[in-house]
């Protein structure tokens, strides 16, 4: 168990919302059309800072006892200070921003890729968090505050919103900046809940945030390369990626009808 001390103290939950938010949002995204030759643009590292400032945060934390105690205080304030019932609702709104997508182009609003290429970009985002995300839970080993399980660092359903929001947002930044910023007010909330339904601490929170949106980021610039060294002389009506998530592994097939 993480320990319990008053070290620091939250005092009003929506410093948590807040946190979350001016953490992760990125200043600039990596958006690129999926037709750019591969070696014009090099690697974003700029696009990946803030999302390694707060992977790293989450890491220091495990080890860390004065943000143990951040953990520890707040955990407390929204649960152990003010039982309350569990509610379920992060089990869908971590998808939220990703359904925003297709809804507003099924509306006409056009996003920054075609079906097929923003269906690809969406499949690697989630390949890589739920790699990077199911391989943390069991090297670290973290138990959640409601003793559940050894699961608790980083929060996937976190790092699926975050990745979410900054798909929505890289989709759309070329129509309004406002579907950036209510795809990761959703992400926001979503990560609220984990700790409101007292599964995660903050700092799996701030990791899960950040391994979302870099996932998210890291598929935006490694898709067109994959898209030119497999599709080269092929129709570009067909994409096929590998795929893993909960334990399994295969092959992924998108197929765009004309």
């Amino acid at each position: 168990m993480r320990r319990f001390n008053r070290l620091c103290s939250c005092r009003r939950w929506p410093f948590v919302i807040l946190v979350l938010f001016n953490l992760c949002v990125p200043v600039k995204g990596s958006c690129q059309n999926a037709d750019t030759p591969v070696f014009k643009n090099p690697f974003p590292v700029k696009s990946f800072i803030l999302p390694a400032v707060t992977i790293a945060y989450g890491f220091v934390a495990l080890k860390t006892d004065a943000l143990q105690d951040i953990d520890e205080n707040t955990q407390e304030e929204i649960w152990s200070d003010h039982p309350h019932r569990l509610l379920h609702i992060d089990n869908y709104l971590q998808f939220g921003p990703a359904a925003a997508v297709y809804a507003l182009n099924l509306l006409g609003i056009k996003g920054e890729h075609d079906f097929l290429d923003r269906s690809a970009l969406y499949l690697m985002s989630n390949i890589f968090l739920n790699i990077t995300v199911s391989s943390l839970k069991k090297i670290t080993h973290q138990e959640r505050p409601d003793g559940s399980d050894y699961l608790s660092f980083p929060s996937g359903h976190t790092a699926e919103a975050f990745a979410s929001a900054e798909f929505l947002r890289l989709e759309y930044s070329h129509v309004s900046a406002w579907y950036g910023v209510g795809g990761y007010l959703m992400a926001a909330v979503t990560g609220y809940l984990r700790m409101y339904n007292n599964k995660h601490y903050l700092s799996d929170l701030v990791a899960g945030a950040g391994i979302g949106i870099a996932s998210t980021d890291l598929s935006y610039w490694l898709y067109p390369r994959i898209k030119r060294l497999f599709l080269r002389h092929s129709t570009h009506n067909t994409v096929i990626l590998p795929f893993y998530e909960n334990k399994g592994a295969g092959l992924a097939l998108l197929y765009h009808l004309p």
